[in-house]
């Protein structure tokens, strides 16, 4: 059946820039799904509303909900120093400025909390200039030396989270704590953190906690063998090329085993009726089926912006003008596509989700072509959700 957004996703597998998308829209009980093409370039598997997706950042808000729930069950305390369960990260220096020698810092202000993580304020991620992102400097050449795998999830690190979090200890920070937003590597500490507070891995307390309660059976950091052959295929466009490009190290054979490092920031595979599920249960403010899985207080702190306007400007492209709760943006001025307080995240591999309050509303868009979040498509499919379904 023809829709604004189906026509628009069609019109673009048409032209080529993606094999296939799954789409979903709901609000309350009335859900509608779009599945459009195949899973890869010249192939002839079609895309299914179950299809698989390796989801990547929108691993983080979920991630962030298991924090929440360990904090309301007094496992964890979100204003407590993060070195009293990751004593690695004790002492921290600061380099005096992000391109400066190893040894050119300063003593942290602050120790490091637990909510610093959750908000990215925790003082180091992701380095954006003007010129990009991450650029050469002594600070990210030191940590791909250490195989930390602080950018691009894949080819994924060698490292269990202990060794991982020892090595990422030797570093110092790029900023103060509590001084800039710096993506990324919050959520894979946090990680980490949950496991030593809950004791147990995070893949447990994620099955336990999150995806068990939900229904999410298609979820998790790895995927029975015959599941992960049904991965669709990444692409990204070649910058240097302008070829639309197979990306190889992500592969099912990949997906059917369980992970050295369980990534909080980017290692989860779902489905787009899953991630409903997870999303559905923010919107209701915690709630689940009758069964309440977060409190409302909860929800709201983690969909709520914690940032100030020149925290959000320091985030550059990445942010893109949105506030940020905990894991995930938060719409702070009128855009394109709503009014604030819109909330989600999107996956580098090309998947995006958001949850708006106000109208009620959530949408889904699952592809494997990372260009979907610079290509124009990203906005135009947010927007054409709206159109389809409307204001309540």
């Amino acid at each position: 059946m023809s829709s604004p957004l189906r026509d628009a996703i069609a019109a673009r597998v048409g032209r080529g820039e993606f094999p296939g998308v799954v789409a979903l829209l709901a609000r309350d009980d009335d859900v509608t799904v779009h599945t459009v093409g195949v899973t890869r370039f010249g192939g002839d598997v079609p895309m299914r509303r179950d299809t698989p997706f390796r989801i990547t950042s929108m691993t983080k808000p979920v991630l962030a909900v298991a924090a929440l729930m360990l904090a309301e069950d007094d496992r964890l305390d979100l204003e407590e120093p993060v070195a009293k369960l990751l004593p690695e990260l004790a002492g921290r220096r600061v380099l005096r400025a992000p391109d400066a020698a190893l040894d050119d810092t300063v003593p942290a202000v602050r120790p490091i909390t637990v909510e610093d993580l959750l908000t990215f304020t925790m003082g180091y991620g992701h380095i954006v200039t003007p010129d990009g992102i991450d650029p050469p400097c002594p600070i990210v050449e030191a940590a791909d030396e250490l195989g930390l795998v602080l950018g691009r999830p894949d080819p994924r690190t060698p490292h269990g989270p202990d060794e991982w979090v020892r090595r990422f200890g030797s570093l110092p920070l790029i900023r103060q704590p509590g001084e800039t937003w710096l993506y990324n590597t919050g959520t894979l500490l946090l990680g980490v953190l949950l496991a030593r507070a809950d004791d147990r891995p995070l893949p447990e307390i994620l099955h336990d906690r999150v995806f068990a309660p939900l229904g999410m059976s298609q979820t998790g950091f790895w995927l029975p063998a015959e599941r992960a052959a049904e991965l669709p295929a990444t692409y990204m466009t070649d910058p240097a090329t302008g070829e639309m490009t197979e990306q190889t190290v992500s592969g099912p054979e990949v997906w059917s085993r369980p992970p050295a490092f369980p990534s909080g920031s980017a290692g989860l595979v779902s489905t787009a009726d899953d991630y409903l599920a997870f999303a559905r249960m923010l919107l209701n403010g915690g709630v689940h089926g009758g069964t309440r899985l977060l409190s409302a207080a909860s929800v709201a702190s983690m969909t709520r912006n914690h940032l100030t306007p020149a925290q959000i400007a320091d985030g550059g492209v990445l942010l893109g003008g949105s506030g940020w709760g905990y894991g995930l943006a938060v719409t702070v001025v009128d855009d394109e596509v709503s009014p604030p307080g819109r909330y989600g995240w999107s996956g580098g591999y090309g998947t995006t989700w958001f949850n708006d309050p106000g109208a009620g509303l959530i949408a889904i868009v699952l592809s494997q072509v990372g260009d979907l979040l610079w290509s124009g498509a990203l906005q135009e499919f947010n927007r054409l959700a709206y159109e389809e379904y409307g204001r309540p």
